[in-house]
């Protein structure tokens, strides 16, 4: 037997005893709760991805510009505490999507220190479309829970928050 032909043997030998993916054992992981969420949440997202995938548009990134939209001179800090992101990471997003003219900032009426954000018109318009395509999503993720499951779900996870 040649060194290629062992080599080759090797590999069938080791890829028959691997699992694939979909047989393995998960062991008590399917029976945590934070196992499940992670999970729930990829499919989730992934959808969303997908659906907002022409509109290049991240999950954070849709949650961003619609508290801009709905709190027209909000800050960066109002939004970090919201939604739970760190101000590094939420200037980083902030300044992308300054840079693709969807948001800008504003000196504070109030508090010159700070900026207020504000949609631009580019911003509105797009959030016109993402609206439409965020119903869309929605409307996928209740179809596989039902209306019930739906509230059921929303009040269980509020417990968690």
């Amino acid at each position: 037997m040649t060194t290629r032909s062992r080599a080759a043997a090797g590999q069938v030998a080791r890829a028959t005893r691997e699992v694939p993916a979909a047989q393995a054992d998960l062991g008590p992981l399917p029976a945590l709760v934070g196992y499940a969420l992670r999970r729930a949440q990829l499919a989730v997202f992934q959808d969303f991805v997908e659906t907002m995938a022409a509109l290049d548009v991240r999950p954070a990134q849709f949650s961003v510009l619609l508290l801009i939209e709905r709190n027209p001179a909000i800050n960066q800090a109002q939004i970090g505490e919201a939604l739970g992101i760190k101000p590094a990471n939420l200037a980083v997003m902030l300044n992308a999507l300054a840079a693709r003219g969807l948001a800008e900032r504003r000196p504070g009426a109030r508090d010159r220190r700070t900026h207020a954000l504000r949609l631009t018109a580019t911003g509105r318009a797009l959030m016109r479309q993402l609206h439409a395509r965020v119903a869309d999503h929605e409307r996928r993720m209740v179809e596989r829970l039902g209306a019930a499951g739906k509230a059921q779900l929303l009040r269980l996870l509020a417990r968690l928050i």
